[in-house]
């Protein structure tokens, strides 16, 4: 589908408009990626993906773009428009990502891979690339991805409970170093205090979620409705009593996981135990 574009010619698709706005900027003021790092701060590369659309960048990238440039909070309103903005994910998916955007909590069970608020570009985009995912629009599917992470790490962020099988964290990157980076990012996570990750020790044997990946989402509301997920395709559940029970079933797994604090020292010990790359 062509981009929708108003009398002025520009993009009314949000991820496009932001990145065609600064682009604008740094070509009228004749600015390479290098002489814009060299007056904002930041890697020069990171102007390059966010023209392209290929990055969001960070809220503080923005505001001190906005400052440089002095147009005020325009690239921060337009930022805003394109982080919330639903076309961004394949359509199947966008009325589970409005609400997820809207949670005020959200708790999630994951047998076999790490939960897209938790992976690192690395894991996602390895993981894309098994779904068939390649060049722009793979790089556009994991920068959706990792600014789904961001809320999660403001000061009034959603509670977020993530019970992990063990399964998880022993299927590797191919990457030894990406792998090592993974597990330092869930560890950097538990510090978060809206955020608590748990083991699902293999030990415990079946379970009422053995085979289901399931997120819970309660919105600002007070309704709750869960997304039950396999490798290739999804379901929003949204009537109460398919819900409570999915829920019964999470609190059953989540009474046999480790505690947070046993968690903590699993991954830490997957961690210490994880290869490195060989040095050369």
């Amino acid at each position: 589908m062509p981009q929708r574009r108003a009398i002025t010619g520009r993009s009314q698709e949000p991820r496009a408009r932001f990145a065609e706005e600064l682009r604008l900027l740094r070509e009228e003021r004749h600015l390479t990626f290098r002489a814009l790092a060299a007056q904002v701060g930041w890697d020069p590369t990171l102007f390059s993906k966010m023209e392209k659309g290929q990055s969001l960048g960070g809220p503080e990238t923005v505001v001190a773009l906005d400052t440089f440039y002095g147009t005020g909070d325009k690239l921060l309103t337009l930022w805003e428009l394109a982080k919330a903005d639903p076309t961004q994910f394949k359509e199947r998916y966008r009325e589970y990502m409005l609400r997820e955007a809207g949670a005020v909590s959200m708790w999630q069970y994951s047998p076999c891979i790490i939960p897209g608020l938790l992976q690192t570009p690395e894991y996602a985009a390895e993981l894309l690339k098994q779904g068939g995912l390649k060049g722009d629009a793979l790089d556009a599917q994991v920068a959706a991805r990792m600014g789904r992470r961001e809320p999660l790490l403001t000061d009034d962020g959603p509670h977020f409970r993530a019970i992990l099988s063990e399964m998880v964290l022993r299927s590797p990157l191919c990457d030894p170093d990406a792998w090592r980076a993974v597990l330092s990012h869930l560890l950097a996570m538990t510090e978060c205090p809206n955020v608590i990750i748990q083991v699902l020790s293999s030990s415990v044997g079946l379970h009422g979620l053995a085979n289901t990946h399931v997120m819970f989402l309660r919105g600002a509301e007070g309704r709750t409705v869960a997304w039950v997920e396999t490798g290739y395709s999804g379901e929003l559940v949204q009537e109460t009593q398919a819900v409570e029970a999915l829920q019964l079933r999470y609190d059953r797994v989540r009474d046999l996981a480790l505690s947070p604090d046993r968690s903590r020292e699993f991954i830490k010990r997957m961690l210490e135990e994880a290869p490195c790359e060989p040095s050369t």
